[in-house]
This record gives C-alpha cells, structure tokens and sequence, in this order.
C-alpha cells in the first residue's frame, strides 16, 4: 500500500513515527499522525488545515488531545457514558495520577522489550491509514496523499477526529478546503 503514497503522505507517517520516538510511545497512534500533519507546510492537507485551523487555534487543538491521553484515550462521549453508570473519570485520572505521577494513563511508556529499531502502529492508526486508501479510491484518486490522511484521520473517530471537529475540522470542512 505505501507505494501508492505521495511523498508528503510518506513524510507524514515518518514524522509520526519520529514524533512517536521523541514522546517515548512504544506505538505510532492516530495522534502522532496529526501531529506530523501539523508539521507540514506547502501541502495539500497544510492548506487545508491552515484555513481550518489557523496557528493561533492549535495549541487549544493539541491541549484536547493531551487531555485525552491523559484519560488514556477515552473521548468525552466515552467520558459521558461512562459517567451515566457513575463513574467519574476526571477523579479516576487523579487518584492514578496522585499515585504513579502525571501522565500514568496516557500510554507513553517506553517499550523496553523492543527488539528491532522500529516503531509499530496501533491498531487505530493502521485503520487511518487504511481508510486513506478508501477516501482516495471514493474520490477516485490514483495516489494516497496526505489530504487523504487528514480526511481519514476526521473520518476514523476516536479522541483526534473529536478533538479535530471541536475545533472545525470535519471531514465535510477538509473536503470543501480541498
């Protein structure tokens, strides 16, 4: 499949994947991908994103993101139905937080066990870059660009396809930004 992938689209992965190295996560998640989106300049999904989500709004877009990992990845839908049979996420994170340090639940620990150099991708964020090979198939496009890595991320739900319509980012907007 990634010989179908633009070259922005293959830096996009590589900067999630070195973004994933500095952050210390033991897998590439959806979050990594944005992230490396977010880096790009003079690209197709760049533009998009710039006219979506100008640079004075991103650190509101990056500070939900780091909310949610610090609720190890639950959304607020999640949040919420979890708070309807009393459970109280916010004091959960506090107590694990008040014990193990900030950040505990926010799956950032180094993988130690790790034997090749080489950072694999969650299960969520294989599925946003298998859902960019379908929106550049429904949009009948020859190569997987990162516009269709900004689409898939959007489209795929979880915590940054959220975070990313909070702040204006649907797929809808991408598309018409497009």
């Amino acid at each position: 499949m990634f010989e179908r992938f633009t070259k922005p689209a293959r830096a996009v992965v590589k900067g999630a994947v070195d973004h994933a190295e500095r952050g210390g996560a033991a897998v590439v998640t959806p979050e990594h991908l944005l992230l490396a989106l977010l880096d790009r300049e003079d690209t197709c999904a760049a533009a998009a994103l710039g006219r979506l989500c100008p640079a004075e709004r991103r650190p509101s877009l990056l500070a939900a993101i780091s909310d949610a990992r610090r609720r190890a990845g639950l959304s607020r839908a999640d949040t919420e139905a979890l708070a309807g049979l009393g459970i109280d996420v916010g004091a959960i994170v506090a107590r694990v937080e008040e014990a193990h340090g900030a950040g505990a639940l926010a799956g950032d620990r180094k993988d130690e066990g790790r034997r090749s150099g080489r950072r694999t991708f969650s299960r969520e964020a294989k599925g946003v870059l298998e859902r960019s090979l379908r929106v550049a198939l429904a949009r009948k496009d020859r190569e997987i660009g990162d516009e269709h890595l900004l689409l898939a991320l959007t489209a795929t739900g979880g915590v940054v396809a959220e975070a990313l319509a909070d702040h204006g980012v649907t797929y809808a907007a991408v598309d018409t930004a497009l």
